[in-house]
């Protein structure tokens, strides 16, 4: 426990990686403010310190991982001309679908108030879904300068289908069920390599 009137460095990634973990062992309905601080080893009343309340709490921490998502998808078109198409986009894509992805959406379709301030954000520009798809877009357009992506190819239509995709994983899995990572997969390959038959070409 964190002494009083001590200050803890990080304090609300630290809040963050321990929700992670308490969703991850107990699933949604474990998590309450309680369970947060005693797994982060702080004094049971930092959480309300930094956060209006748990929808407040919840909402920010769904934000947060949004965030960091957005930020490795803007890297995608860093690798534009490097490996394959297709496992580009596995790779930036698998990752929504990693826990605590699911159990995240679970945890804000139960909580309607954490629900109206995710999308109050969204609204307001945070980064989400929309970004991940610019982020893809981008990409494909990319390769699709360095012919790797036929020049038909509707590269933001590409997008949309392949992170609609995985936001239709993500919001149908559950705690133990089975991994969605393959069907992603088999859609991204399908449609990359249904668009080369159609410009007869390229590297998928």
């Amino acid at each position: 426990m964190s002494p009083r009137g001590v200050a803890i460095t990080g304090v609300r990634e630290r809040l963050y990686e321990a929700a992670e973990r308490v969703l991850a062992r107990e699933g949604p309905g474990a998590l309450t403010s309680r369970a947060v601080t005693t797994e982060a080893g702080c004094a049971k009343g930092l959480l309300h310190n930094h956060f209006a309340d748990l929808d407040d709490f919840v909402a920010q921490l769904v934000l947060h991982r949004f965030r960091l998502l957005a930020e490795q998808a803007a890297t995608l078109s860093t690798r534009a001309g490097e490996g394959s198409v297709t496992e580009n986009l596995n790779a930036a894509l698998l990752t929504l679908l990693d826990a605590p992805g699911p159990t995240l959406a679970a945890l804000a379709l139960v909580r309607p108030g954490a629900s109206a301030r995710i999308r109050e954000a969204w609204q307001r520009g945070a980064p989400g879904l929309n970004a991940i798809e610019t982020s893809v877009t981008t990409y494909l357009e990319a390769e699709q300068r360095l012919a790797r992506v036929p020049a038909t190819a509707d590269c933001a239509t590409l997008a949309l289908a392949v992170v609609g995709t995985a936001h239709h994983l993500v919001m149908t899995a559950w705690p133990g069920g089975p991994a969605p990572h393959e069907r992603l997969r088999h859609v991204i390959t399908a449609l990359i390599a249904g668009k080369h038959r159609e410009g007869a070409g390229g590297d998928t």
